[in-house]
């Protein structure tokens, strides 16, 4: 059965990932996802991209493989594909506009709660999502925290999907938390500095976070249970 999950969800990934390219062309410019838009528009939408959409449709396959492997004996694991698609746009997004849009961030955490509540029910398992509300209620209080420090760095765009990724790692323990928001820096720092070298910018120069956000919680979602025990064993 895991097999059989793990292709049948790969393969919803690459139809899902092909159909998040109107997602990160329009959503961002607070377009319709569907019909025509040059009458809403002062300029002319970038033309349609084969190579993004095919890549778009790559990695959400090849994630939502991922989770499914990750959950396949979880009634939680279609929480985690709502989360790792939302992920992937939001991402793209960022990278291009420095923008995580409510139109994607507020459905998907409604969407989460009620996803994880359901799961909660169906496993029996409401340790879980309470610990995963307090964990998404720590990770926002974090977040906003650092918004309020330096505002500049970190976005209200961050701090609001905080709480999202806070409800996914808490589901799995206060250690995939504290490793995902960990990840999310790390990450941040590192790439950052390399762009910085790299590119010569500006040590002001924005940075969008969001891409690191999702990557450290993904990473801690797939295989932060190895990391915590290869850290504990050290």
């Amino acid at each position: 059965m895991t097999v059989v999950l793990i292709v049948a969800c790969a393969l919803v990934g690459l139809v899902v990932g092909w159909f998040l390219d109107p997602v990160v062309v329009r959503v961002p410019r607070k377009l319709p996802l569907r019909g025509p838009v040059d009458h809403l528009v002062e300029e002319p939408l970038p033309p349609e991209s084969r190579g993004r959409r095919v890549f778009l449709a790559l990695l959400t396959g090849t994630l939502f493989g991922a989770m499914a492997a990750r959950f396949d004996d979880s009634w939680a694991l279609p929480a985690y594909l709502v989360l790792t698609a939302a992920l992937v746009a939001l991402s793209w997004i960022d990278l291009e506009h420095y923008l995580l849009p409510n139109r994607i961030v507020y459905p998907m955490t409604v969407a989460l709660v009620v996803l994880f509540a359901f799961a909660a029910l169906l496993d029996d398992d409401w340790s879980a999502f309470s610990r995963g509300l307090i964990a998404a209620a720590i990770a926002f209080a974090v977040y906003f925290l650092l918004h309020i420090v330096s505002p500049r760095s970190m976005g209200f765009g961050d701090v609001k999907l905080s709480f999202s990724l806070g409800l996914a790692l808490g589901w799995l323990s206060w250690e995939e938390l504290v490793l995902g928001l960990f990840l999310a820096f790390l990450y941040g720092a590192v790439i950052g500095i390399i762009v910085m070298i790299a590119r010569r910018r500006d040590r002001k120069a924005a940075i969008p976070f969001g891409p690191f956000m999702a990557a450290g919680a993904l990473t801690a979602i797939l295989i932060g249970g190895p990391i915590i025990t290869w850290y504990k064993g050290s």
